[in-house]
């Protein structure tokens, strides 16, 4: 019992004072941080990638995924959008007038003056709505959805329409814009998988 108490008693110790060795200052957690940041940033391609999947197709859902992709790939970023579902109104050739904005399915729009429910719910409410966001979007000098298009394009985003959600809704390649690409999910995950950015919208 004596020699068994003094072994555990002495492994205790051992482990104890191996702690004590194997601790860690700040300054040696510092050079570990900056040891990993500089491996990652060695690492290829994931360190400069941004893969963004646009689900929603209203105006006001619309801009989130182009403004990012855009930001993106203006800081040096190789940027590309899955659109899929009603995410690819997005990229429709007419766009203009498939992303419309519904106050009463958007409680949290800020509206001139406090409205019910019952009231947002009347028609023409939606294209009202539709016009207000338009607008004050043009007065802050925000850019217009087309134009966003534009700059993704000219920043080479890839823009990629989901095949399925095409062959669901009735779509062919000659609905959308001019440089949209079609792939499936797989073939998006593949770019998505080794990206460093990944964004569900």
């Amino acid at each position: 019992m004596g020699d068994s108490g003094e072994q555990s008693t002495g492994t205790a110790a051992g482990l104890n004072g191996g702690a004590r060795a194997t601790a860690l200052t700040e300054a040696d957690i510092r050079q570990i941080v900056r040891s990993e940041i500089e491996q990652a940033k060695g690492r290829a391609p994931g360190t400069s990638t941004a893969a963004i999947i646009a689900s929603k197709g209203t105006l006001d859902w619309a801009y989130p995924p182009l403004i990012l992709a855009t930001t993106a790939a203006a800081s040096g970023m190789d940027s590309s959008i899955f659109f899929t579902f009603y995410g690819l109104n997005i990229i429709h050739k007419d766009f203009e007038r498939l992303l419309k904005v519904s106050p009463l399915g958007n409680p949290a729009m800020p509206m001139p003056v406090p409205m019910p429910n019952a009231v947002l719910g009347l028609p023409g409410m939606g294209p009202v709505a539709t016009k207000m966001m338009r607008s004050k979007f043009h007065k802050k000098h925000v850019a217009t959805i087309g134009e966003l298009l534009e700059s993704a394009r000219d920043l080479d985003v890839r823009l990629v329409a989901c095949q399925m959600t095409m062959d669901v809704f009735g779509y062919s390649a000659g609905d959308f814009i001019e440089g949209v690409e079609f792939a499936g999910a797989a073939a998006f995950l593949a770019k998505a998988r080794t990206a460093n950015v990944t964004l569900f919208v």
